[in-house]
């Protein structure tokens, strides 16, 4: 990538980070039923997005003085993950958070590296139902559950 787009990127998603934080302050610090907010998400979301991009601004002063080479953009592989991110938020509720992550990070991962089916499989059943464990069984917050 070029110096000057990661520093514009990195400007824009400071600012879509700390409109995040900002607007998860109004919400509610609990929901009924969850020791869990529904702001928390969001907090931590943007949190992560403003240090992301910091990150990203301090790299961009190490580049090399002559700008990087470009490279073509990979169409066909953004256009099978968006529609997946689609199919994810539309299919989450239906198919409960465990399933729905699954398939669609093995979606995501047979995308950008073919093959590897046993490691794909595998690290995308122990993420899924590692992070429901975590959010419903320790956190007590609620996910869609199994659709039975």
């Amino acid at each position: 990538m070029s110096r000057t787009f990661d520093r514009i990127a990195s400007v824009l998603f400071l600012l879509v980070g700390i409109f995040f934080i900002m607007e998860s302050r109004k919400l509610s610090a609990s929901a009924y039923g969850s020791e869990v907010g529904p702001d928390l998400f969001p907090l931590g979301l943007g949190i992560l997005l403003v240090l992301l991009s910091l990150r990203l601004m301090v790299e961009t002063f190490r580049y090399p003085s002559a700008e990087m080479k470009t490279t073509k953009l990979d169409v066909k592989r953004f256009g099978i993950i968006l529609l997946a991110a689609i199919l994810y938020a539309v299919l989450l509720e239906p198919l409960g958070y465990v399933l729905s992550t699954f398939l669609f990070l093995v979606v995501a991962f047979q995308t950008m590296e073919k093959g590897k089916w046993l490691s794909t499989i595998v690290f995308s059943g122990l993420f899924s139902s590692g992070v429901y464990y975590l959010y419903v069984g320790l956190l007590k917050g609620t996910l869609p559950g199994f659709p039975l």
